[in-house]
């Protein structure tokens, strides 16, 4: 019958919104072309009349209440077909027919005995077409005594609802506070009688009939507007029903004070996307059976709930759905009045609307931020360093350990710990900071983790931080979240490892160290970016505060005073001397690596921390090849473990002298297997445990010539003494980059990952126009962005004169040091840029060298210009072995050279059989120093090899020799710096 009608003209189909009486549906359409509320139509069942509800003040018909219930349960919700029959002009009402699937509605009404026919309307025609079908079954009900036919004795003034006042009056007449009283937190029944605005409603409590009005907690829809509350006012007062959608009789005309009222409040219309919020809530809500959960009144006795209503098996929290949709935002004063796990969810759905610019947030700006996503950016890695209880350093498996970015800082997402403190500043650790620290450590040290990271901060000196010289005012920090992919008992107990949203990925550590109270969850603002496992975070907290652990506890936080033996004084840490040699054997832990072979060690039995060095095997100083790699391979393998040691001796500097182990292994041997070190053998080897192992490591080394020994050539040692010391000497393949004259020069090393990691990020910078006047002011000594004229390139160099006082123009000179490079020039203000001290921390790359043996005259002298000219020629884009006679330290910076350490070197192309130095000596340009009877072996013999050539040039009369011989000099000056020069 269904399928047929709905094939004929004027049938339609739709869905039941609202069920206002017994006999009458609200129908919406299935969808729309128009944005904005589906149309809807309101269909009386043709021929029939229901049991009238009460009017305000007044008293229901005799099973008006369960007529409109047997149709509201019937077809609420429910997709129909319809058609208009008739419609009566006079009261503007449509009456037609309604299909339930294939069944008659009124058909259904009046066979279950809940309306009568009225077999003729006013005028001819206005019935229903199946009159003759309703007319025999209401005859069928009324000998059954079905619904309003019962005939049951009282069943009549029994179906008549006993409304309480507030039922048939003002809902603001309720006891509000009483109500809350006696109904907060428990699930109250109710039936949604009207929809003021998407999130006020109007109910009916169950079973009392108790009429109220709640406004949803936590959240606001946009307003109706004053206009369209007035008359809804007003409709309830002159219609049939409570909830005023469909008049059952023509409305009474309105009194002059009504139309005045109304007049009054057409000043305001409704706000955007009013409607629409309105609409949803109705087609969810409207006179369907919802609980309410009453969480608290306003200041006007408004009752302030939460509603929840059916979809299916499912129940839905009205609020969520409205803030998730974008048709309400949350309202910080009610959502207080609720849980704090349902106040998270609202507010949550809220920022992910306001990112979505859904509906009400269309024109949404956000508020500036000093967090940015970040993506794509996850890795796995083993844990190296547990920095405080909320950062972590982790080796990423994808980077060699050699490389600068082979460790990765990782702050963890979203919460913050005590402040570890700064013992260099007499910064003290904050209560449970060493804790949550140590926490960390037992659990992370060496264990492999998938890191994911999320979002980077820009942190000023409000945190904290103090930024290197030339850096600015901040710097950026990375956060993510991280997870243990192998939890063993985790939480160090026999508890559970507490839920992670992040689970499939292993345990989240953030939720860990908030679960055991060692830290906070950072409540952020709507869009700055969080941990994408922000609620498993707030829950972890929950947690800790009712279980009252760590920092949330009522007990003083754990105090413990450790003895710093690094920053005393020789002498106290002499006086430990005999506590420590007091076992054999006294497990520490490593807290920092100091060098390939020296390290900071907590002793917890003892209460302090001191500095230990390996007895007799040395890795190469800072300034030195391999240096970093040593220390990279230490950080891997001891740092922060739990480590025994046997002290020997302290030195004169307060250094504790002796073996170490990690897991019963010799650590020493791991870096003399490696190439990272040697043995010094004047240590005396009968105090070294495991020597013989030490020895067989550093000779297995030599033999593959690994690392340090990679030029190690067998038999290169002499005799000195009763000792026996390796007399092979570094060599560095370099490339020339700056010539200074005086024989001096500076050099890259060929290979260096630095030099590849600093281009790397100095060409992803982003460089601005010329700073403002004022905006950046560098210092002499300040690292700085500097503009090299010859190549038109941007490289990092040193301020090393400054014009005096504030910059007064673009103009301005200023002298740089290319610090990667070595040469110097004097630029203007405009081609200089700030530096990221990322960038700028990282040691300069040029190293200054001089050529051994022979003394060549300065710029100032004769054949100075010709000897430096000559250089610059033979030095020219080609790659060389310099091998390390003598390290020179220079004690003051000297202009044009830069600062730290000169390496005194023999200088050999890879294509040519004789070294510069030799080379300099043949052409006359230079002459050998003179000879001591204290010199060593290798100098004597490297001064007697270049003799020859010295005296082939003197024969020739070449250079210097032009005019016989040459009386010696003094020792010449440091030369000046040249003031051009290129990129080699």
């Amino acid at each position: 019958m269904a399928s047929a009608a709905a094939g004929a003209t004027g049938w339609y189909r739709g869905r039941v919104k609202a069920v206002p009486s017994g006999d009458c549906l609200v129908i919406v359409a299935l969808a729309s072309s128009k944005p904005g509320p589906l149309p809807e139509k309101t269909i009386t069942l043709s021929s029939l009349m229901a049991p009238r509800l009460a009017r305000r003040g007044g008293v229901d018909e005799s099973f008006a209440w369960e007529s409109r219930e047997f149709l509201r349960k019937l077809c609420i919700g429910k997709e129909v077909t319809f058609r208009v029959d008739y419609t009566v002009q006079s009261i503007n009402r449509d009456f037609g027919t309604v299909f339930l699937g294939e069944k008659n509605v009124a058909m259904l009404v009046v066979a279950e005995g809940w309306a009568k026919i009225r077999e003729q309307g006013q005028q001819k025609g206005e019935v229903s077409p199946y009159l003759a079908e309703l007319l025999r079954l209401e005859e069928q009900a009324k000998q059954q005594g079905l619904g309003r036919w019962s005939k049951v004795a009282g069943a009549s003034e029994a179906s008549i609802r006993n409304l309480p006042p507030s039922a048939i009056g003002d809902p603001s007449n309720l006891d509000a506070m009483g109500l809350l009283a006696a109904n907060k937190g428990s699930p109250m029944e109710g039936i949604v009688e009207q929809v003021r605005d998407g999130s006020t409603l109007r109910v009916y409590l169950l079973p009392e009939f108790q009429f109220v009005q709640v406004f949803v907690a936590g959240i606001q829809a946009p307003s109706m507007g004053r206009r369209a509350a007035a008359e809804s006012v007003l409709e309830t007062e002159t219609t049939d029903e409570p909830n005023g959608e469909v008049p059952v009789e023509p409305r009474a005309p309105l009194t002059s004070a009504q139309r005045l009222a109304v007049s009054s409040s057409a000043e305001t219309v409704a706000d955007p996307f009013a409607p629409d919020a309105k609409f949803f809530t109705e087609m969810r809500v409207l006179n369907r059976d919802v609980r309410i959960v009453l969480e608290g009144v306003d200041k006007f006795s408004n009752l302030i709930g939460s509603v929840y209503y059916s979809d299916g098996e499912t129940a839905k929290d009205l609020a969520l759905e409205l803030v998730e949709n974008g048709f309400a935002k949350f309202v910080e004063w009610s959502a207080n009045m609720m849980e704090e796990d349902a106040k998270r969810k609202l507010k949550a759905a809220e920022l992910q609307a306001k990112k979505s610019r859904l509906r009400f947030w269309t024109n949404y700006v956000p508020p500036p931020s000093n967090s940015k996503a970040i993506h794509d950016q996850n890795f796995t890695g083993k844990v190296v360093e547990v920095v405080s209880g909320d950062c972590i350093v982790v080796a990423d498996d994808s980077i060699p350990y050699g490389s600068p970015l082979a460790e990765r800082r990782v702050n963890l997402s979203s919460i913050r710990c005590p402040k570890i403190g700064n013992p260099r500043r007499d910064e003290k650790p904050a209560p449970y900071a060493r804790e949550a620290r140590e926490f960390l450590r037992t659990r992370l040290i060496g264990k492999q983790v998938n890191v994911q990271m999320e979002y980077s901060r820009k942190v000023g000196l409000a945190d904290g931080l103090t930024p290197s010289s030339g850096a600015g005012d901040s710097r950026v920090m990375d956060f993510g979240s991280v997870f243990l992919l192998s939890p063993s008992k985790a939480e160090g107990d026999d508890a559970p490892v507490p839920p992670s949203a992040g689970s499939q990925n292993g345990v989240n550590v953030g939720e860990l160290v908030i679960a055991r109270g060692f830290g906070t969850v950072i409540r952020h603002r709507d869009f700055e970016e969080r941990s994408n496992y922000y609620d498993g975070l707030l829950a972890a907290e929950s947690r800790a505060i009712s279980g009252k652990k760590g920092i949330h506890s009522d007990k003083d936080p754990p105090v413990m005073h450790i003895t710093d033996l690094l920053t005393a004084s020789a002498k106290k840490a002499r006086d430990f001397l005999p506590f420590l040699h007091r076992c054999r054997k006294i497990p520490a832990a490593v807290e920092y690596v100091l060098s390939g072979h020296r390290f900071k060690l907590l002793i917890p039995k003892e209460t302090c921390s001191i500095a230990f060095s390996f007895s007799g095997v040395r890795c190469p100083g800072r300034d030195e090849p391999y240096s970093n790699e040593a220390i990279a391979l230490m950080r891997r393998k001891i740092m922060q473990r739990d480590v025994e040691i046997e002290v020997e001796t302290v030195d004169r500097t307060g250094t504790f002298l002796g073996s170490l182990w990690e897991s019963k292994t010799n650590v020493a041997i791991t870096l003399l297997e490696a190439g990272l070190a040697k043995l010094q053998t004047s240590f005396g080897t009968d105090r070294i445990p495991d020597f013989h192992l030490l020895e067989r490591a550093e000779q297995a080394a030599k033999r593959q010539k690994l690392k340090i020994w990679e030029n190690y050539v067998e038999g290169e040692e002499v005799s000195n003494g009763s000792a026996v010391e390796t007399k092979q000497k570094e060599v560095l393949k370099v490339t020339v980059t700056e010539v200074l004259g005086g024989g001096k020069f500076y050099v890259q090393t060929v290979g260096d990952q630095k030099i590849a990691s600093i281009q790397q990020q100095l060409s992803s910078l982003n460089l601005q126009e010329s700073p403002l006047i004022g905006a950046f002011s560098p210092k002499k000594g300040d690292i700085v962005l500097a503009h090299f004229l010859a190549d038109n390139s941007w490289y990092r160099a040193m301020i090393v004169n400054a014009p005096r006082g504030a910059v007064e123009s673009p103009k301005d000179k200023f002298e740089v040091f290319y610090i990667d490079y070595g040469n110097q020039e004097v630029i203007p203000y405009s081609q200089l840029r700030p530096l990221d001290p990322s960038v700028s921390a990282a040691p300069g790359l040029a190293q200054l060298c001089s050529l051994a043996y022979i003394k060549v005259p300065s710029l100032e002298e004769d054949f100075g210009q010709e000897a430096a000219e000559y250089m610059s020629e033979q030095t020219l884009v080609k790659e060389f072995r310099a091998k390390i006679e003598e390290r020179e330290n220079a004690g003051v910076k000297v202009k044009g050279q830069g600062t730290g350490t000169t390496l005194n070197v023999t200088l050999v192309a890879v294509d040519s059989e004789i070294s510069i130095n030799a080379a300099m000596l043949q052409e006359g340009l230079a002459r050998i120093e003179k000879k001591n009877r204290w010199d060593s072996k290798d100098r004597q013999v490297a001064l007697e090899n270049l003799e020859q050539f010295q005296e082939e040039a003197r024969t020739n009369r070449r250079g210097m020799w032009h005019y016989g011989d040459i009386q010696s000099d003094d020792e010449e000056t440091a030369p000046p710096p040249r003031k051009a020069g290129g990129r080699k």
